[in-house]
């Protein structure tokens, strides 16, 4: 195991840059002006595209994405569409019909297999079945990183071994060293193989952001490991102080990415979640404003059927608190410190 997190983080050695993003905020929405799961300006097409059969929107939209080496955007779009085609396949089948060999096609194919997979009783079985297609989105273009993210997540499926898995994680950051889905792949393997070992969790993910840009979303894998902390309920605690700096690495990155927008609200959504945990009553309207009126699934949907409506109660009680009223505690699930998972 220790020499599984010796052979992670040496890729993180790259030119630091940076780039602030300035947009007006938005005030408070009313209920019904807040969105979940909301496309940003240019998935939306794609989709709107795809429930009408047609595939032409999501091929050029992913071509873009590949074509400016847009490789955290790419991996989003990815999977919101194979998403999208697990209920609506038929202009997925109908492209990769006509393209068999598009890098775009395959890439979603082989989420899409994934996602299916997952779902399983048999899941280990059925994973080892689709490593073909993610073989071949991986060959289709030896510069994207994207594919080598979906084989991170298949291997924590499969139950694969320590060696294989370093193996992909290399070949992963030789493409793309900051890529936020492959870390974020990464560190749940990692949760998942040392069941409990939070602080090694922590070490992997606060080395992977203080190499990291400082408007890289692998600023927000520490927001990853104390989520993983406060949802899991095994091993030692984590120093109150380690959750606040995770916590404040993701404010820091916030207000560098764009504001009431689509983009970063999982990452704001994730961040208002642990920023409730620990009572930071102040951060969490700061973030509320800076997030606008989008809501995700994610991770609210781990403490209720109804993740729109936890996220609005959220809201509301956190202003509350924020004013002087009563601390606001989420509802206890089924385990863990705060009853939820992290999947």
């Amino acid at each position: 195991m220790v020499g599984t997190m010796a052979l992670l983080p040496p890729f993180i050695r790259t030119t630091r840059m940076a780039r602030t993003v300035s947009r007006p905020v938005a005030g408070p929405r009313p209920d019904d002006e807040v969105f979940l799961d909301a496309p940003d300006d240019r998935l939306a097409p794609a989709l709107v595209g795809a429930a009408d059969d047609s595939y032409a929107p999501a091929a050029g939209l992913l071509a873009t994405t590949r074509a400016g080496a847009e490789w955290e955007r790419r991996d989003r779009y990815a999977t919101r569409l194979a998403a999208f085609a697990r209920s609506r396949p038929d202009w997925l089948d109908a492209w990769h019909a006509a393209a068999p060999h598009d890098p775009d096609a395959l890439l979603v194919v082989a989420q899409l297999a994934v996602d299916r997979a997952w779902q399983s009783p048999a899941r280990a079985e059925l994973l080892r079945e689709v490593s073909p297609l993610i073989t071949a989105a991986a060959r289709a273009d030896d510069r994207d990183p994207v594919p080598w993210r979906v084989a991170l997540d298949h291997a924590r499926g499969a139950q694969a071994g320590h060696k294989y898995f370093e193996e992909l994680w290399a070949a992963a950051v030789r493409r793309a060293p900051h890529h936020y889905g492959c870390h974020v792949a990464a560190l749940r393997y990692l949760a998942e193989s040392w069941h409990g070992s939070h602080r090694e969790c922590f070490d992997f993910a606060d080395r992977a952001a203080q190499d990291a840009p400082a408007d890289a979303l692998v600023q927000a894998l520490p927001l990853h490991a104390a989520f993983a902390y406060l949802t899991d309920g095994c091993g030692p605690k984590v120093p109150r102080e380690r959750l606040d700096a995770a916590a404040d690495r993701a404010i820091a990155l916030s207000p560098r990415l764009p504001s009431a927008d689509p983009w970063p609200a999982r990452m704001r959504n994730l961040l208002l979640f642990v920023l409730v945990r620990l009572e930071r009553w102040a951060d969490a309207v700061e973030q509320l404003r800076l997030n606008g009126p989008y809501a995700t699934s994610f991770p609210w949907d781990r403490l209720s059927d109804d993740p729109l409506g936890h996220f609005l109660r959220m809201r509301e009680d956190v202003r509350g608190a924020a004013a002087g009223g009563p601390p606001w505690h989420p509802p206890r699930g089924h385990g863990g410190r705060i009853g939820v998972g992290d999947h």
